[in-house]
């Protein structure tokens, strides 16, 4: 499960290194979206003024925004560097550092379809857990040698455990994941992260142990 934050992007401006530092912007923002609503409350709460330059459609929106008619845009996180990326001049924009709202972004299966939410579940919480004990796509088969019963019961090399078996899987079912993707903090990475052309931080989708969010429900 991912953080779906809402932030502020702008084209670089001088003094400018923070949403607080937007007083008297106009913000572009999509219409009936709640984004629209964080931005109010946030600008409301900070005392701020603004002038929001209302839109129907996220595309609309941009290209409003990278012509100049705004000064900053605020959507989710992850559709604002995606903007940038996409935009006709990379360098030219910033995604500023404040977090102004917070909600789950996670996997979605069709209703009713019991068998393959508990997959997908499961397979989350096992690519995070494997993340915090260190198990990644390259020492996933030194790792199903450990002694430690968590990892055995992770790895499925304990013999009570039975929770593949349980899903309709083998119980190497972590293992052969963890081979095929890697952990969540690696899937991050490629897929968002600092290996991937948005280079997007981790901030909240940070593992517990790094004063985060992100943990697993144990595997036994």
């Amino acid at each position: 499960m991912a953080a779906k934050v809402s932030w502020s992007t702008l084209k670089k401006v001088p003094n400018v290194k923070s949403v607080n530092d937007l007083s008297g912007a106009t913000i572009c923002i999509q219409s009936g979206t709640t984004s629209e609503i964080n931005l109010a409350d946030y600008f409301k709460a900070k005392k701020i003024d603004y002038t929001p330059v209302v839109f129907a459609s996220h595309e609309e929106g941009e290209a409003v925004f990278t012509a100049g008619r705004c000064d900053a845009y605020t959507t989710d996180e992850s559709l604002l560097y995606v903007s940038r990326l996409t935009s006709p001049s990379p360098d030219d924009y910033v995604v500023l550092p404040e977090i102004i709202s917070k909600k789950p972004l996670a996997p979605g299966v069709r209703q009713g379809d019991d068998k393959w939410f508990d997959i997908v579940k499961w397979t989350y919480y096992a690519l995070v857990n494997a993340e915090e004990a260190g198990v990644t796509q390259a020492n996933v088969d030194e790792m199903k040698n450990s002694n430690n019963p968590d990892l055995r019961r992770l790895l499925g090399t304990e013999p009570e455990t039975k929770i593949g078996t349980d899903l309709g899987l083998t119980n190497d079912w972590v293992v052969n994941i963890i081979k095929a993707t890697g952990n969540y903090g690696e899937i991050f990475d490629r897929n968002l992260g600092s290996s991937s052309p948005l280079k997007i931080k981790r901030c909240l989708n940070a593992l517990w142990t790094d004063g985060s969010l992100q943990y697993g429900m144990p595997i036994c």
